[in-house]
């Protein structure tokens, strides 16, 4: 009871008294100075045998240790400190708990110091994991599953939809395998659920992708009936959404419902979503009143833009004009969630700021942000443009109201857009004196309208043709707006229609510099390049435009045009023949391959798209004269009769064509129908020498009565012919001199005016022809054969019947130096008195 100290009533007992004692033998601060200890370390004092001890364990002077109330039990000095047992002479002492980390007392006999044990080499390698066993198999198994699920996800993103839907099926098989091993094992408690659902859901998503709905449903099926799944009745939208795409509307608005039902009310936002995809499909099946429940509830929850825009159809549906404004009240009202602009306007004494404002100013949620924005501008602009109409008793008063409507809301900007959008719905209507009253009110408005509005103002006067005021209004716009690509556009093309190309393509360059992207510019840019004649210049921008326009017809024909100026026929026939994949079925296209191939000497290929140019459009008259030529080139008459009898229902005042009939029929030996067509072409034109003359050959040769009267005619036309030449080249011969004796007299320095050469008519020839397109088809007939001549025999002197194809090198022509025109050419010429020059 010594050591006992009772501790006083009024102390209070505190727990942690005690904790900061410490044992003085563990100080090491003060051990320089203590005798005992370095005796020790000098001498063997401290290997002595250890004195008899009073308790079992300790030293001799054992004094009281200390307990968690303070006090202390006597300790021995350094001479008597507790041991843990006798140490034999030349052993290593013991380890105390005051050795210092490292530190052993036989260092001194050679030993090297390594704390970390580095001395025993390298660490033994690691034991290789045992593959073989089942748990091992399983867990590479399911890593192989996870691994294909992230592949067919990832696969699906490029969109390579049939390779994400083989991984996912590869997935599906492997995870099936993988719950036979863990049965296998035992472990069929240990199934990894959340793997299963991942497998399933991700193959009903690739079979929906790959428009496989029925393997997509069915799998769905089995994921929702299956109740281990938490949440699975969410995967109901998507089967609703699949019957949405079958259209089968009535299972969409069940399984939408179904949804619906199993989605707690803490999920505010998927029911909204799914509400608006319930009235979406309501106004599919034309029930718009249970639309605009479904509609109405979301704009009362949680407003948006879409659904407010379908509000508005449906309510435009029904007719009702009144909610038809509410609605676009409401539509106006709907907040975007953005940020003010002004945000991003960097401060000028801040250039922290700056910096993160320039780097914020065009980031992703910036862009956003816009992009909100800009679809509910459109929204909010097709509303107003449909409404416009039915909520008033005009589309101005109704325009009127919205733009109103629109000034006193959030989107303020857009009162002016509606304007130019009124003037626009003036000019659908045909009222362009109403269009330009409303765009001329513009003129004393900030300069973004001013510029747009005048801008469309000299579009309005450059299609009426009224280059002046439109080049006014171009100025305008320009001046409100320099860097308005539109305007610079517009007043190119007043320069380009006075014929300044250079001045032209200035402006559509100055364009082209503020907005790269102003398709127009470029393609004017390249014509007026073409006008100039810098063809390689006007290429290259043409193919700068097929590289943004990769599918525009009108690109594609320039640059094939360029081409065959560049004297490339083979670039050109490579771009037409793209171009006719864009329009297989343009005949303009089709007939300029043909003309090409014609030109490279390939007729089959020419023969071929003439042909489908033809079938096409079987009225053009260029194309049907190339068939009847090449019909009647490869000795096939009885073919090239269809061609001219459909140009002489084109042209029935040509005589021509029913030529060209007969003479095939003729050529194919039906001598019978020849001289009836001969018949109804002289009955038709009287005048004509060339018919006559068939006729006298064609009825003499047939033994026929008829063949007096014809010739009579014929001598008598000729004879008429002949005094109108003579009055012609009289009437020439005077002027002519007139012309001369004038200059003389004048004494003017200018130079001569050249007389107009004779006709081969003139010069005693007779030439009897037509012409087409520059190209001839003629029939020449110098002689007639005697009565006892056959018809075929007769020879080159004696007639001369060719037929030279119209618009390429089908029939070897002759080559002469100027075209020849026909006796009904020169008969016109004579009656209309005009002094025509030989072509």
């Amino acid at each position: 009871m010594e050591n006992v100290h009772l501790v006083p009533e009024e102390e209070e007992d505190d727990l942690y008294t005690g904790y900061n004692d410490y044992n003085p033998t563990f100080d090491g601060e003060d051990l320089h100075n203590d005798e005992g200890f370095q005796q020790a370390v000098r001498t063997s004092h401290g290997r002595r045998p250890p004195m008899t001890a009073k308790y079992p364990g300790t030293a001799i002077g054992v004094r009281p240790l200390g307990t968690a109330y303070g006090f202390r039990m006597p300790v021995g000095t350094a001479m008597g400190r507790p041991m843990t047992g006798a140490v034999q002479d030349g052993a290593a002492r013991p380890m105390t708990a005051v050795r210092a980390a490292g530190y052993s007392s036989s260092i001194a006999r050679g030993s090297v110091f390594d704390p970390l044990g580095q001395s025993k080499g390298p660490a033994p390698p690691l034991e290789t994991r045992n593959e073989d066993t089942p748990e091992e198999k399983i867990k590479i198994l399911e890593k192989k599953v996870n691994d294909l699920i992230e592949e067919s996800c990832l696969a699906h993103a490029r969109g390579d939809l049939q390779l994400s839907l083989e991984k996912a099926k590869e997935a599906g098989r492997k995870e099936r395998a993988l719950v036979r091993q863990r049965e296998q094992t035992g472990t069929a408690d240990h199934i990894n659920l959340d793997l299963t659902y991942s497998v399933l859901f991700n193959l009903a998503n690739q079979y929906a992708n790959n428009d496989m709905y029925t393997e997509a449903l069915n799998t769905y099926q089995v994921i929702v009936k299956n109740k281990m799944f938490s949440n699975a009745g969410r995967l109901k939208v998507n089967m609703a959404n699949i019957y949405f795409k079958q259209k089968n509307y009535t299972k969409a608005i069940k399984f939408y419902r179904m949804a619906l039902d199993q989605i707690s009310n803490a999920h505010s936002a998927m029911r909204i979503k799914i509400m608006q995809n319930i009235g979406v499909v309501f106004i599919h099946m034309g029930q718009y009143s249970d639309a605009i429940t479904s509609f109405e509830y979301i704009m009362s929850e949680s407003p948006n833009i879409k659904t407010g825009f379908n509000l508005i159809l449906c309510y435009y549906a029904i007719g009702d004009r009144e909610r038809m404004k509410k609605a676009f009240q409401k539509l106006i009202c709907v907040p975007l969630g953005t940020d003010d602009d002004d945000k991003y306007i960097a401060p000028n004494d801040d250039p922290h700021g700056n910096m993160v404002i320039e780097a914020i100013k065009n980031d992703k949620l910036h862009q956003m942000e816009r992009e909100r924005k800009a679809l509910a501008e459109k929204y909010i602009m097709t509303s107003a443009k449909l409404i416009a109409p039915a909520i008033e008793s005009s589309f101005a008063a109704g325009f009127d109201w919205c733009v109103d409507m629109v000034k006193g809301s959030q989107y303020v900007e857009l009162a002016n857009d509606l304007e130019i959008n009124k003037a626009i719905t003036y000019l659908r209507q045909r009222d362009f004196r109403q269009a330009v009253e409303t765009l001329k009110m513009f003129e004393k408005k900030d300069s973004r309208v001013k510029s747009a509005a005048a801008t469309n103002l000299s579009f309005l006067y450059f299609l009426e043709k009224d280059y002046d005021q439109a080049d006014r209004y171009a100025e305008l716009a320009m001046s409100a707006d320099r860097y308005n690509p539109a305007a610079l556009v517009n007043k190119g093309n007043t320069e380009f229609v006075k014929e300044d190309y250079e001045k032209a393509a200035e402006f559509y360059k100055e364009a082209l510099h503020n907005d790269s992207s102003c398709t127009e510019a470029l393609y004017n840019l390249g014509l007026s390049y073409k006008r100039l004649g810098r063809l390689e210049e006007a290429l290259d921008c043409f193919l700068k435009l097929h590289a943004i326009l990769r599918n525009s017809a009108q690109v594609m024909y320039q640059l094939a045009n360029l081409y065959e100026m560049l004297e490339d026929p083979h670039q050109a026939i490579e771009w037409l023949m793209q171009l006719t994949s864009v329009t297989p079925t343009d005949a303009q296209v089709l007939a300029k391959l043909g003309d090409l191939y014609d030109n490279e000497g390939d007729k089959s290929q020419a023969f071929q798209y003439y042909y489908e140019s033809y079938r096409y459009f079987p009225s053009n008259i260029s194309v049907i004269e190339w068939l009847g030529a090449y019909y009647i080139d490869t000795q096939f008459c009885e073919k090239a009769i269809q061609y001219f009898e459909r140009a002489t229902l084109i042209q029935p005042t040509q005589v021509k064509w029913q030529l060209m009939v007969a003479s095939c029929y003729r050529r194919s030996g039906n001598y019978q129908k020849a001289l009836e067509t001969y018949k109804d072409i002289h009955r038709k034109f009287p005048e004509n020498v060339e018919c006559l003359r068939f006729l006298v050959r064609l009825c003499t040769d047939m033994g026929l009565k008829e063949v007096q009267d014809y010739a009579t005619k014929l001598k008598k036309v000729e004879k008429m012919k002949e005094i109108r030449e003579q009055r012609v080249r009289s009437g020439r011969d005077s002027s002519a001199r007139g012309r001369r004796e004038g200059s003389a007299g004048s004494g003017s320095s200018s130079s001569p005016i050249n007389t107009p050469p004779l006709r081969a008519s003139d010069s005693g020839q007779s030439n009897h022809g037509t012409s087409a397109k520059g190209e001839r088809i003629s029939a020449k007939l110098k002689t007639l054969p005697g009565s006892n001549e056959p018809y075929e025999a007769s020879t080159q002197q004696e007639i001369d019947a060719s037929y030279v194809d119209p618009l390429g090198p089908q029939m070897q022509r002759p080559k002469t130096a100027a075209k020849k025109r026909t006796e009904e050419d020169e008969f016109a010429d004579e009656e209309l008195g005009d002094d025509l020059l030989p072509e």
